[in-house]
């Protein structure tokens, strides 16, 4: 009964931000193109879920993730060529998605091959309702992440201005920052097998992937201020809603939990943790 209530909760959450950000978006036949986005990308997680359940297995659930982020963006553009045409704000931030959606989930579907499992999953699997909840999560993270990009997609065309040139920026970096701390690490790990990694961008903070995450989701929201009106400057929570999906409910946490149970008792680990930030870099001073 829980489960089913949030599950409940989440689905009325992202319906009501979509009425409330859907004034004078796109209609594509004969719906705001923003509620057909709603059902998609919710859609594609229980699809997926029912085969992972029976057989189960969490092997697609990241790569499920990226396929959401894929098909939400490229229907949005194809509707808004449909309609309006396609201008550069709307063509490069889709391209944005689309490029780190692509090298993520790809990431993140090989590794858990490599591995065998995804230990996140190891219990929560066995249960219908808590493998259902997984999938329902996943699907608001993708509905949330992607809402300003969403509402620049299913609105009118705006010309480039400086919105666009920094956001450009900042997503560049944030993507390049995560690439390479994720392509450290895996480096890393090769050749030093159950040790924890603290160099290269991992001596400025314990989790860069995740900063450059953050960073690069900033920017695309950055790049939709120009586009915003009304309910829909509720976008501009986007960046502080990854901020404490990733930091205090999922993957950071996590990650911290498993980090102290295999290295807790170590005295360079102790240290590391003391001297190095959990989230932002050093040079931020956070």
């Amino acid at each position: 009964m829980k489960n089913s209530l949030l599950i409940f909760i989440i689905l009325l959450f992202c319906f009501t931000l979509c009425y409330l950000a859907s004034e004078n978006t796109i209609v594509y036949l004969g719906y705001p193109l923003i509620y057909q986005i709603f059902i998609l990308t919710f859609l594609v997680q229980f699809i997926v879920f029912l085969p992972s359940y029976y057989y189960q297995t969490e092997h697609y659930y990241d790569l499920t993730g990226g396929l959401t982020f894929i098909s939400v963006i490229l229907f949005s553009l194809y509707a808004k060529y449909i309609t309006l045409g396609l201008d550069l704000r709307s063509t490069i931030i889709g391209l944005m998605i689309i490029i780190w959606a692509l090298r993520l989930s790809s990431f993140l579907f090989l590794r858990v091959k490599k591995v065998g499992e995804d230990i996140r999953f190891k219990e929560i699997k066995k249960s219908f309702s808590r493998f259902l909840i997984a999938f329902t999560l996943q699907g608001f993270w993708v509905f949330m992440c992607t809402f300003p990009a969403l509402i620049v997609l299913t609105s009118s065309n705006f010309d480039p201005d400086i919105f666009l040139i920094f956001g450009s920026i900042l997503w560049l970096f944030g993507f390049l920052y995560e690439v390479i701390a994720d392509k450290q690490k895996s480096n890393f790990n090769i050749k030093n097998k159950g040790k924890f990694i603290s160099s290269g961008l991992w001596s400025l903070s314990r989790h860069p992937n995740y900063f450059g995450e953050i960073t690069l989701w900033t920017g695309i929201t950055i790049i939709s201020i120009t586009v915003l009106s009304g309910f829909q400057y509720l976008a501009l929570l986007t960046p502080f809603f990854i901020y404490r999906l990733l930091n205090n409910i999922s993957g950071v946490n996590f990650l911290e939990d498993i980090g102290n149970k295999r290295w807790g008792s170590e005295k360079e680990y102790q240290t590391y943790i003391k001297e190095t930030p959990k989230f932002f870099p050093k040079i931020f001073n956070f």
